[in-house]
């Protein structure tokens, strides 16, 4: 017993619950176009059935957006990078918010989707900066 309770302790962070250390804003960029692909689709399709199940799959794709965003904004992106880079909590928010109910995940609507892979874009540029730091 009380050689659990002395045991020492490690911190660490991750984006999921085993740390692996892989970060990437590609896999926000993989979501987003896919999203901006089924927008396209539904565009060109009448059928209700097809256009009901894109559309949830299209929402489904937004909210791993946001998901990849946040787990960049807030398992990677650390104190220093906001200092050198003071405009990526307002990157951050904007891209998710364009992934949202106001954005891709709420609308059909492809200029949205243009927005958000290039936000998205703006991100990957300052992350791959910070992974040459």
């Amino acid at each position: 017993m009380f050689d659990t309770l002395f045991t020492r302790t490690l911190e660490v962070s991750a984006h999921c619950d085993l740390p692996c250390g892989v970060y990437d804003p590609a896999q926000a960029r993989i979501e987003a176009e896919s999203v901006k692909a089924i927008i396209a689709k539904v565009a060109d399709n009448d059928d209700p059935d097809f256009r009901t199940r894109a559309i949830l799959i299209k929402e489904q794709r937004s909210e791993l957006v946001k998901h990849h965003l946040w787990v960049l904004w807030t398992d990677y992106f650390k104190p220093p990078h906001f200092e050198k880079y003071p405009q990526l909590h307002t990157l951050v928010n904007e891209a998710t918010k364009l992934a949202g109910a106001t954005g891709t995940k709420g609308e059909l609507d492809a200029a949205k989707a243009d927005e958000l892979l290039a936000k998205i874009d703006e991100i990957a540029e300052i992350f791959w900066e910070t992974k040459k730091a």
